[in-house]
């Protein structure tokens, strides 16, 4: 029979911020660090300065002025190509407001421009799945670990993706261990899981009267 994949989705969206069900929970990511500044570059006009724009662009969007914070990360990428950090922030804007393609498109540019960046892989990794690209997903995932075998969401994301769409829970049980560890001790809902997959893949222990045993509740997704 089919398992409940809807409530596990929605917790992917809460994970990864492309839904209402939750807060934004992923930091918006960091331009590439400057080279180190001369006193009369440190002293030039704001408009000059990466730094300083990607900085009023962030404020813009926590100040729910979204609109005016697109606006500034187009210009900002526009006069500063070389940066990764803009454009993966406008992938994840495209990302929340629907614009899967422009996403894609923004987040491969940040890819490309910075092979070590992790959150864009793990947002291809996002997008990929929603538009049913599922090994390619999986491709993103992973290189989202190589880079950062920490990162905890993209640990979370690939472990759903295993389980819930591609059938192998096996191969999702470290990651949703790795997340739980790392993210989320106490997270009911994946401890669940956990549980769920430790009992369904461990060999079967013949009960002392010989009678089978008792099939566990399925914990609800």
């Amino acid at each position: 029979t089919e398992r409940a994949v809807a409530p596990r989705l929605c917790a992917l969206a809460i994970a990864t911020l492309l839904s209402g069900c939750g807060m934004l929970r992923e930091k918006p990511a960091q331009p590439p660090s400057p080279e180190p500044q001369s006193a009369a570059e440190t002293a030039a006009p704001a408009q000059d300065n990466p730094q300083a724009r990607f900085a009023a662009a962030m404020a813009l969007w926590r100040a729910n002025q979204i609109g005016e914070s697109e606006k500034a990360l187009v210009a900002l990428a526009q006069d500063f190509p070389e940066h990764s950090g803009p454009w993966t922030n406008l992938g994840i804007l495209y990302a929340k407001s629907n614009r899967r393609e422009q996403a894609i498109g923004a987040l491969a540019k940040a890819a490309t421009l910075n092979p070590s960046n992790a959150v864009a892989f793990n947002w291809l990794g996002i997008l990929y799945r929603e538009a049913g690209d599922l090994n390619r997903a999986r491709l993103a995932y992973e290189r989202a670990l190589t880079l950062d075998p920490d990162y905890a969401l993209a640990h979370y994301n690939l472990g759903i993706l295993l389980d819930a769409h591609l059938g192998q829970p096996a191969a999702a049980l470290p990651h949703y261990r790795a997340y739980q560890r790392s993210a989320a001790p106490d997270e009911l809902r994946v401890l669940a899981w956990i549980a769920e997959i430790e009992a369904k893949t461990s060999p079967a222990t013949p009960a002392a009267t010989g009678s089978a045993p008792a099939p566990a509740a399925e914990a609800g997704r």
